[in-house]
């Protein structure tokens, strides 16, 4: 459609004005989907978020573009979540976007764990250019971002322009809090990866995710544990 709001007609008072912030959750998903059609996909990690979106969007379009950044280092655990999903909710479209280089090359070219001595480029290889390339065909994206999650992300608004992959990026879920999520999986009976009832509130690859003891100011402290890094560099510039 001629007035779609995209990267480049980017019009910062038309997205401030299409939902308050009080707007319903459903109400962002299905005007994601009505506005953009075939030309959006969701990036799921398939955690606690990524469950509760996949459920609220097989309500609105039981097709729609699910993609999982399989870097090739991901949990069992987070292999099987995605089987159960699969299982569940067979018409919608799952697909894993896999990077370039093979962990083999990686090895070769840049050395062995290259995320113990440069996560940066790790993510970059493995998530941040895998996606940029699995974007190329779309006009914007549905991310699980919520404002609570870190303090990068307190500022996020239900329609965002993403200068990071020039794309419009679409977080329903930015005023839900971690009990909110755990409640609506356990009311509607969701499938979850376990690791979660092992001290994993976020869980990313194997090699750079590590259970939280006791309690922590802050759900993404496993993540990168000892490194001063917080994102893999996928929401932010």
């Amino acid at each position: 459609m001629s007035d779609m709001l995209t990267y480049d007609n980017w019009d910062q008072v038309k997205a401030a004005e299409i939902f308050d912030h009080r707007a319903d959750f459903l109400d962002v998903l299905k005007w994601a989907f009505q506005e953009y059609g075939e030309e959006i996909v969701y990036a799921c990690s398939f955690g606690a978020e990524g469950i509760v979106l996949i459920d609220l969007i097989n309500k609105i379009k039981k097709n729609a573009k699910i993609i999982f950044l399989d870097t090739g280092l991901h949990f069992p655990e987070t292999y099987e979540t995605i089987e159960k999903v699969r299982n569940r909710y067979p018409s919608l479209q799952i697909e894993h976007i896999k990077p370039n280089i093979t962990l083999d090359q990686q090895e070769k070219w840049y050395g062995e764990d290259l995320w113990e001595f440069n996560p940066n480029l790790c993510c970059h290889m493995r998530k941040v250019a895998p996606l940029k390339e699995a974007l190329r065909d779309v006009k914007a994206w549905i991310s699980g971002l919520r404002r609570d999650q870190t303090a990068e992300r307190a500022n996020t608004k239900f329609i965002n322009k993403d200068e990071k992959f020039q794309r419009i990026k679409i977080c329903p879920l930015i005023h839900w809090s971690w009990d909110d999520i755990w409640a609506y999986i356990q009311l509607n009976h969701l499938p979850y990866n376990s690791l979660h009832d092992n001290g994993y509130p976020s869980i990313g690859c194997a090699v750079c995710t590590q259970p939280v003891v006791g309690k922590s100011g802050s759900l993404r402290e496993g993540r990168w544990a000892g490194i001063n890094k917080t994102e893999c560099g996928l929401h932010v510039k």
